[in-house]
């Protein structure tokens, strides 16, 4: 696939459509992972939710927040919608555009 045919609007299009697809990939891939999981779980006589429980180090909040707004031209930059905004999305407000062109869905 060579990207360089593609003007800038139907690259974003296309970022969407991969983030959609990898969204819906990666749930069915935790729900094989807990499946499997469960098993492993069943075969030594405990829940899956004894053994969650049981395990150290996992603070409850301590999960990062999901990708909720990424730069159109830096897919790097990204921020989850919580905590302080960091500084390209105050440049980005500043500049006059909207949060809302921002938001990945």
């Amino acid at each position: 696939m060579n990207l360089a045919n593609y003007n800038s609007q139907e690259l974003r299009e296309l970022r969407k459509e991969i983030d959609r697809e990898l969204k819906k990939r990666r749930k069915q891939e935790v729900k094989e992972a807990q499946k499997e999981l469960k098993h492993v779980a069943e075969r030594y006589g405990f829940s899956l939710n004894e053994l969650l429980s049981a395990s150290p180090g996992v603070k409850p909040g301590a999960i990062k927040g999901a990708v909720r707004y990424r730069h159109p031209e830096d897919a790097d930059k990204t921020w989850s919608g919580r905590g302080r905004k960091p500084s390209w999305v105050k440049e980005w407000e500043a500049s006059g555009r909207s949060l809302e062109d921002l938001r990945v869905d």
